[in-house]
């Protein structure tokens, strides 16, 4: 386990909570989306609450937010692409 106590991992935690409930804000209120800022905040909200959770177990929201970095890492993955893509053809 991380050496931090319970309540500083409830802290890092609300952060994560926060990043999470921004991102799903931002992608119902933005009139154009950016999928790289999008999934970039989310996975760094999937990654707090897991130190959070690292030092509070609890099995099924780890593995939540495991699948959650997981998609998150795949979405930027997916939109550095469509940005290289992108800057490929404004160059051709």
């Amino acid at each position: 386990m991380i050496p931090i106590s319970s309540q500083t991992a409830n802290l890092i935690g609300f952060a994560g909570s926060f990043c999470i409930v921004a991102a799903f804000a931002y992608a119902n209120r933005a009139k154009r989306m950016d999928k790289l800022v999008y999934n970039l905040v989310n996975l760094l909200g999937a990654a707090l609450l897991t130190v959070s959770l690292l030092v509070n177990f609890n099995l099924p929201t780890l593995v939540l937010e495991i699948v959650w970095m997981t998609i998150a890492t795949y979405g930027i993955i997916v939109a550095l692409r469509e940005r290289s893509a992108a800057r490929q053809e404004a160059g051709a």
